[in-house]
């Protein structure tokens, strides 16, 4: 308690109150709200629009921005979940049925109203969790070196790959194209030109921000432009009271609230999962000790409020590694970073001795944040059925000549706008069979880092391997990301074993 009324957050509350924050923070709750309930718009893309506009922002408006629309647009995506069977975005996914199946029985005010208001119980915990331990964290990682560092990116990467749905050589073998996007550039320890074919603009580098926005929005307009689906039609044009019995259920679930709430916010801390996989990891331990198991399926809230509350606090929990070492949790903080990096406020364990001010009102922010959802996510719902019925036809062009614009606002050149429309049509083949795309996006932000330590460590150290595990926090690290990476092939080895017994 004492930590709240301490100078920092006193001025970053200040911060937080000024009314052009306070405007920002609205728009974006509404924007992300907007882009949550259209089926197929993520809240990674949300985010990712949202870049180019907050390069004319001060840095605690521009994060405000991301945080607020990332939170908004993840609770929306449970309202074309429940009306049409269609999340909006894949963190709803794991509970869409639940949701559909209350809504045929016609209670979509109970599948909506337990989606905004254990969203919002379960975006607090990770919020507290992060403005709890974080200064924590990031005091241990003030004792870091280059070896400690090297570890947690390789064990970063390793989750990035094996913690998700999609089969590990695929996951692997998007990494390793961000990884070789990575490379490209003269902005390595040896400031040798790599992969840049003589191009002036490839000597820097190529920048997160146009990959960020080509691989999810266009991406995603490509796979507008080539689907054959049907118009949506809405199941449901009258929605009651969505409040009504969340005290009896609250009380009635306060276990599987907490479940919920803790393991997701556990799970966005992984580097690599996010709150997909938090929302079904929760609604799968929730039918697990359910007793009404047999129930789940039919229109059951429960499974609702556990994963409800997962995903949304898995948001803040991703968010810790994020601001304490600069790995991110999922593609949404990975953007995050950007904007950190392009506001000067570098993430990392000194982000708490040079500028708390600044971090604290973004912890702030994301308190804000949730505690808005209530009432704006009442109206999102309320509004429901007039919004899902947007034409995607004028929908998408609008979002291009945002990307356009932003990808163009970069450096002011052509050259930003090629680079979305590269990767944009990569993304869209990647996905199309299977690839995923967050991997490649963690592996450009963390191979730089991941290089740098790894010839810092090895010049420290004479060329000596065996140094990186000397150190008692390196050693560990060590072991740890080596038993992720070695996991699958040991458990491959056990099973043709006894297969052939």
């Amino acid at each position: 308690m004492d930590m709240l009324f301490s100078p920092h957050y006193v001025k970053a509350f200040f911060l937080v109150m000024d009314p052009y924050v306070l405007t920002v923070i609205f728009c974006s709750a509404v924007y992300g709200l907007f882009v949550g309930c259209i089926p197929g718009l993520t809240a990674t893309l949300a985010t990712a629009l949202l870049v180019p506009i907050t390069f004319f922002m001060p840095p605690v408006p521009a994060v405000a921005a991301i945080v607020t629309a990332s939170a908004m647009a993840i609770f929306s995506s449970d309202i074309p979940g429940a009306l049409l069977r269609i999340p909006g975005t894949p963190a709803s996914a794991a509970y869409v049925d639940e949701a559909y199946a209350l809504t045929r029985k016609g209670q979509p005010e109970l599948a909506l109203g337990a989606g905004l208001v254990f969203s919002v119980i379960g975006g607090l915990f990770g919020t507290l969790v992060m403005m709890a331990f974080a200064p924590t964290l990031a005091d241990v990682a003030l004792e870091f070196s280059s070896f400690e560092y090297f570890w947690l990116v390789c064990l970063g990467l390793a989750g990035a790959v094996f913690i998700g749905n999609a089969s590990v050589l695929k996951a692997g073998i998007s990494l390793v194209i961000g990884l070789l996007v990575a490379c490209i550039g003269n902005e390595n320890p040896a400031a040798y030109p790599r992969f840049s074919f003589g191009s002036s603009e490839l000597a820097g580098g190529v920048d997160l921000i146009p990959m960020v926005v080509g691989m999810f929005a266009i991406s995603e307009i490509l796979r507008f432009v080539t689907s054959l689906e049907a118009p949506l039609h809405v199941a449901a044009t009258k929605i009651g009271n969505v409040f009504g019995g969340m005290w009896k259920l609250t009380k009635k679930y306060k276990w599987p609230i907490v479940r919920g709430s803790a393991l997701g916010t556990i799970i966005g801390i992984q580097p690599g999962s996010g709150p997909d996989m938090a929302a079904w990891m929760s609604y799968a331990m929730s039918k697990k000790f359910s007793k009404e198991p047999e129930k789940f399926g039919t229109g059951h809230v429960e499974g609702i409020i556990e994963a409800g509350a997962s995903n949304n606090s898995s948001l803040a929990g991703a968010w810790i590694p994020a601001i304490v070492f600069g790995i991110p949790g999922d593609s949404i903080t990975a953007i995050g970073i950007s904007v950190l990096y392009l506001k000067g406020m570098n993430p990392g364990p000194t982000i708490f001795l040079k500028t708390p001010e600044n971090i604290y009102a973004v912890f702030l922010v994301f308190v804000l944040a949730n505690l808005i959802m209530l009432p704006l996510g009442w109206l999102a719902i309320k509004a429901a059925t007039k919004v899902l019925l947007v034409p995607r036809r004028i929908l998408m062009p609008t979002i291009l000549l945002f990307c356009v614009v932003g990808a163009y606002a970069v450096n002011n050149t052509v050259f930003g706008i090629v680079l979305i429309l590269v990767f944009g049509v990569l993304a869209y083949f990647m996905e199309e069979h299977g690839f995923p795309v967050a991997p490649a996006i963690l592996g450009v932000v963390l191979g730089k880092m991941m290089e740098e330590n790894f010839v810092n460590s090895m010049i420290k150290a004479n060329g000596n391997p065996m140094a990186f595990f000397e150190r008692p926090i390196s050693a560990f690290l060590g072991v740890a990301t080596l038993i992720i990476l070695l996991w699958p092939v040991g458990a491959w080895l056990w099973k043709s074993k006894h297969a052939f017994r």
